[in-house]
C-alpha cells in the first residue's frame, strides 16, 4: 500500500517539474519569439521599401530608356537642321552673289535700254510715217519711265521689250485707220491703208484721190485713179468688213 501511494506523488512532482521547465522555457521562447516576429514585421517592411525602390528603378530604367530613344530621335532631327542651315547658309551666299551681279547688271542694263530707245525713235522717223501720234508718244513714255526710281529695272526692261514687239508686229499686219494730211497746202481728212511696212496709202473719204508715201523722196505722190477700188477694198479687209484678197498696190523701189 505505500508503494502504490508513493507513485502519484512520484508523478505529480514530476508534472510539475515538467511545468516548471515548461513555464522556464515559456519564459525563454516568448522572448524569442516576440523578437522573431519583430524580425519578421522589419524583414516585411523592408521587403516592402526593396519593392517600392524596385518600382522605381523599373520606372527610372523605363524613363532613361524613354529618354535615350527621344535622345537618339532629337539627334538625328539635329543632324538633320544642320544640314538645312548649311543648306541655308549657301543658299544666301548665293543670294547675296545674286543680287550683286543684278546690281551690277542692272547698272550696265540701263545704259543699254536707253541705246535702245534712242534706236527705236531713230528707226520711226526714218519709217513710214504711219500712226506718229501713237507711236511717238510710246517713245515720250519709255523716257519718262526711265527717269522713274519707283519703277524696276527689269520692268523698264519689260516695256521697252513690248515697244520693239509692237514695231516688228506692224511688219506683218494690214490696218486701216483715220487721219489728217496736208495736200496742195489744204488740211484733208482721209483714210490711212497700211500694209505692213511695204505701202501706206491715203484715199479722201469721198475716194475721189488717193495716193502713197514714196520711201525714196519722203513724200506723199498721187495715185491715178485706177486704184482707187483696190485701196477701197484694202481698206474693207483692213476693217473687217470683207474677207481677205489679193491686192495690187503700188510699191516703191528703194536703194
Amino acid at each position: 500500500m505505500k508503494l502504490f501511494n508513493r507513485l502519484p506523488v512520484a508523478i505529480l512532482a514530476s508534472a510539475l517539474a515538467v511545468n516548471a521547465a515548461i513555464a522556464q522555457d515559456n519564459d525563454y521562447i516568448e522572448p524569442v519569439t516576440k523578437e522573431a516576429a519583430k524580425i519578421n514585421e522589419s524583414a516585411a517592411k523592408s521587403q516592402d521599401k526593396i519593392n517600392n525602390i524596385m518600382d522605381q528603378v523599373a520606372s527610372k530604367l523605363q524613363q532613361f530608356k524613354t529618354i535615350n530613344k527621344e535622345i537618339d530621335g532629337l539627334q538625328v532631327y539635329n543632324a538633320q537642321l544642320r544640314k538645312q542651315i548649311a543648306n541655308q547658309d549657301q543658299e544666301m551666299a548665293d543670294l547675296n552673289k545674286a543680287i550683286d551681279e543684278v546690281s551690277v547688271i542692272e547698272r550696265q542694263i540701263t545704259p543699254l535700254m536707253i541705246r535702245m530707245i534712242d534706236g527705236l525713235e531713230q528707226f520711226i522717223a526714218l519709217d513710214v510715217p504711219f500712226l506718229p501720234e501713237e507711236r511717238a508718244t510710246r517713245i515720250n513714255e519709255l523716257k519718262s519711265l526711265m527717269e522713274r526710281a519707283d519703277v524696276a529695272a527689269s520692268e523698264k526692261f519689260r516695256r521697252v521689250m513690248e515697244a520693239y514687239q509692237i514695231e516688228m508686229e506692224y511688219g506683218k499686219t494690214l490696218e486701216a485707220y483715220s487721219g489728217l494730211i496736208t495736200l496742195s497746202g489744204q488740211e484733208r481728212d482721209v483714210d490711212f491703208l497700211r500694209v505692213g511696212r511695204t505701202a501706206l496709202i491715203y484715199q479722201t473719204r469721198d475716194a475721189s484721190e488717193q495716193g502713197v508715201w514714196n520711201k525714196r523722196t519722203r513724200q506723199w505722190e498721187a495715185l491715178p485713179s485706177s486704184y482707187r477700188t483696190q485701196v477701197t477694198k484694202g481698206l474693207r479687209m483692213a476693217k473687217k468688213q470683207m474677207a481677205p484678197d489679193l491686192l495690187m498696190m503700188p510699191v516703191a523701189l528703194t536703194d
